[in-house]
């Protein structure tokens, strides 16, 4: 069930948000991942297994009126069926119409942001993977009528003319992938990018689609522009992480959607 279709019934029907509030040892997710159980359907996931069964079975023994102390501890051992050995302190929150806003904000805030410079067949490709991974996506493209009419959720489009007009006013800490329709632009948003990074430091990665021939091209250019070759440095070109050879839009999706993974907290 999408996420909005369980947002709409908060309104109307109670349910119990699981968050995975602190660890210990090896455990099946971390800090910060959570759940929301209705009675009887589930959104999101804080590790699958036994300890996924007791914590919905407990969320529902509340929802039918059941008390309990707001937090738990499950020790991932035998007594779980589990050989993890760590221990997941969960903590369990009922929810009503009335949080619904708050609670939307609060799991918006969980999701980092990733700017999208590029509504190409590559770019349609990566939304449709990165939609469903814990980001925020801001889709840019200068072209008029260049995005699809149905959007996945957590994905806001941007007409931008010029496309570098919208760097400066990215979320800090965004993570940048540019793949434009035209290389003068894909220039233009890299300086753009360079210029914020050496101003504030906030573009934690910056990646642009291409070979090692066009990379050479454009570093030429912005040296020329007065960056440094440590500034050129903070940007990943080709993108995508290695042993990946495939071309196709779905293949090279898949590949960056992997990379940007590993910048992630």
């Amino acid at each position: 069930m999408r996420a909005e279709s369980l947002f709409n019934r908060l309104v109307s029907q109670n349910a119990c948000l699981v968050t995975v509030q602190a660890t210990r040892g090896s455990v099946p997710r971390e800090a910060g991942a959570w759940m929301v159980v209705f009675d009887t359907d589930t959104l999101g996931s804080i590790g699958g297994g036994h300890l996924e069964f007791q914590a919905i079975a407990q969320a529902r023994h509340r929802l039918g009126g059941g008390t309990g102390e707001p937090m738990l501890r499950y020790p991932l051992g035998p007594a779980l069926g589990q050989c993890c050995g760590g221990e997941v302190q969960l903590r369990f929150e009922l929810l009503g119409a009335t949080d619904v806003d708050a609670l939307q904000l609060r799991l918006a805030q969980q999701r980092t942001p990733l700017a999208l410079f590029g509504g190409g067949h590559v770019g349609q490709a990566l939304v449709q993977v990165l939609a469903s991974l814990p980001l925020q996506l801001r889709w840019i493209d200068s072209r008029d009528q260049i995005f699809p009419a149905d959007l996945p959720q957590h994905v806001v489009t941007e007409h931008s003319d010029p496309v570098q007009a919208a760097v400066p006013e990215l979320a800090r800490q965004s993570r940048v992938l540019i793949m434009s329709f035209s290389h003068a632009e894909d220039l233009e948003v890299v300086a753009a990018c360079l210029l914020r990074q050496r101003q504030h430091g906030d573009l934690p990665y910056v990646g642009l689609i291409g070979s090692k021939t066009k990379w050479a091209s454009f570093s030429h250019r912005l040296q020329s522009r007065g960056f440094t070759a440590r500034e050129l440095s903070h940007v990943t070109c080709p993108i995508g992480v290695a042993g990946i050879s495939g071309k196709a839009p779905e293949v090279i999706a898949v590949a960056v959607a992997a990379q940007i993974l590993q910048t992630l907290p």
